[in-house]
């Protein structure tokens, strides 16, 4: 074996993994080295080994990689929110992502012509988030607001997370007082007992209204009048006071029953011209200036003439659905979430559209089963979660038979398997693909393809 259990090693960083790990190679095995950039060459400690990879730690920097920076946040490193905010923007993070994309087309997809254009990085890479979810804890000095340390369940205590608007601090520190002075239990996820479990801020770029979310496993807070009388008067943004009731098992956050204490159950907020009402378990995307410039291209690609019947599948809020209304002769939506479909309907009638439907289930059932009832569609635009769509889906896009396919991702090595099987029938081609970051500071990216059949 080449290396051992706590060896020190010196090794070169020359890739990243999903967790924001340093990625090199020794002797010929893979070694995923915690606390490592891509340039770094750094003395690592072997912490575990297994057949064909190893994992350590960053003990020593030999020659500091040219992206290395000193990041921002006092809590990088222990908090899990950010993996690469040691990492400089443009050449460092910006350079990796559009890789990430180029690679996973590459070797997972196959498309090694495929144009895949320059990113589409942010003018400011902090403060761009619209959502804050933040788990709670009971610490030496009271309540602890903050995130998980990386790869536990233990909350690291941040009082300005610097991807968040600066009026959460504000927020979060008014609970503290609130939660200490009355001596609120606080929900421990072994015993299951205890009250606060949650506090969700969310934030409209749009108004600059807010939104707070108290989670609780119980049916009210102690005091819930004083704390919306400290919250009229000091956080006079915040048009949204609620309680969420979940005392469901496990780590789901937000439970389904909201109790509106203050203002109103929803806020707005805007994605271009397009307004949308955001409540509590609305999925919407936590950076409208970078989404607008990914629906932007989407809409490019989609490049509708008004005579178009275009599927939205996995829709969510309708936020793509609306989009492609403008210039669309009818737009279908389907969305698994009920309360998201519901959000989608609102949000048409808001926006004065009426050439929108929305379909509730999974898509890959009602999908194949709109295609049997005589549904088709002249572009079908797919957004789906990480894990990529479900077989159904793309047999059923493929029978389909659109002019136009255009796929939007949040992890490129799913879409890159995808847009695989759409091309090896010989009926599509990929055209073009691009990234944009829509999370400055950690691995994650977001791109749109464009499909056509030929």
């Amino acid at each position: 074996m080449s290396v051992a259990k706590d060896q020190i090693i010196e090794i070169e960083i020359t890739d990243l993994g999903d967790g924001g790990e340093g990625i090199g190679r020794y002797e010929g095995m893979t070694i995923f080295v915690d606390g490592g950039i891509i340039g770094d060459v750094v003395k690592a400690k072997i912490t575990f080994l297994k057949k064909k990879y190893a994992i350590g730690k960053v003990v020593g920097l030999v020659t500091p990689s040219p992206f290395r920076i000193e990041p921002a946040c006092p809590h990088f490193r222990k908090c899990g929110g950010c993996q690469i905010m040691n990492m400089e923007y443009e050449k460092g993070q910006l350079a990796y992502k559009e890789k990430v994309v180029k690679d996973a087309m590459e070797r997972i997809g196959g498309f090694k012509e495929t144009l895949i254009l320059p990113i589409i990085g942010m003018a400011d890479p902090l403060r761009y988030r619209n959502k804050g979810q933040y788990p709670v804890a009971k610490g030496k000095d009271g309540l602890e607001i903050g995130f998980f340390e990386k790869g536990t369940h233990k909350v690291v205590d941040v009082h300005d997370c610097l991807l968040q608007s600066e009026a959460h601090v504000k927020v979060n520190q008014l609970i503290r007082d609130y939660v200490n002075e009355f001596n609120i239990s606080i929900y421990d996820e072994a015993t299951q007992k205890g009250l606060l479990r949650h506090v969700m801020i969310r934030h409209s770029a749009a108004t600059g209204d807010m939104m707070v979310v108290l989670v609780i496993n119980g049916s009210q807070l102690i005091n819930e009048s004083v704390l919306k009388s400290r919250i009229r008067e000091s956080v006079p943004e915040v048009k949204s006071l609620i309680i969420n009731k979940n005392k469901s098992y496990g780590n789901r956050v937000l439970g389904f029953h909201n109790k509106v204490i203050l203002g109103t159950e929803t806020i707005e907020d805007q994605i271009g011209d397009l307004k949308f009402a955001i409540s509590p378990l609305s999925f919407f995307q936590v950076n409208p200036g970078q989404t607008e410039a990914l629906y932007g291209k989407a809409m490019e690609y989609a490049d509708l003439q008004g005579d178009e019947t275009v599927f939205d599948i996995y829709c969510g809020i309708g936020t793509i659905s609306l989009f492609l209304a403008q210039k669309a002769k009818r737009v279908i939506g389907i969305e698994m979430s009920e309360a998201a479909v519901l959000d989608a309907e609102e949000n048409a009638k808001r926006n004065g559209f009426t050439n929108c439907e929305f379909h509730v289930g999974l898509a890959e059932e009602v999908i194949p089963k709109l295609y049997e009832e005589g549904y088709k569609a002249d572009v079908v635009l797919v957004d789906p979660p990480r894990k990529g769509c479900e077989p159904q889906v793309l047999e059923t896009m493929l029978a389909m038979a659109p002019k136009k396919i255009v796929y939007v991702s949040c992890k490129p090595s799913t879409m890159a398997r995808d847009l695989k099987i759409l091309c090896e029938s010989g009926e599509y081609e990929v055209i073009k693909v691009q990234p944009v970051d829509q999370f400055g500071m950690t691995v994650h990216v977001e791109c749109v393809a464009e499909l056509r059949r030929k």
